[in-house]
């Protein structure tokens, strides 16, 4: 994203503004603070833009999968319950 120094100019003195008019030391310190983050914001943006390399890299590469085979998973299946009555299945809908 690339906000414009003008507007974190901008509102930096819009915060300025309410600090100026706040009554509470708590409202005041919260508006300084958003005034230092601004800040920090503006010279960030330029000391990143001093710092850009003269080959940028592309902000999309390509990437190859290769597939994976995989052996499927054994689970180890219980042993069947033997049964003495006439039951026909391994269900218990199995009559």
């Amino acid at each position: 994203m690339n906000i414009s120094v003008e507007k974190l100019l901008r509102k930096i003195e819009e915060e300025l503004t309410l600090a100026k008019n706040s009554t509470k030391q708590e409202n005041l310190r919260e508006k300084v603070y958003s005034i230092k983050i601004l800040c920090e914001l503006i010279l960030d943006e330029k000391q990143r833009q001093q710092e850009a390399p003269l080959n940028p890299v592309p902000a999309y590469q390509p990437v190859t999968v290769q597939p994976s085979f995989q052996q499927p998973v054994t689970l180890n299946q219980p042993k069947k319950l033997e049964m003495e009555d006439e039951a026909n299945g391994d269900s218990l809908f199995d009559f």
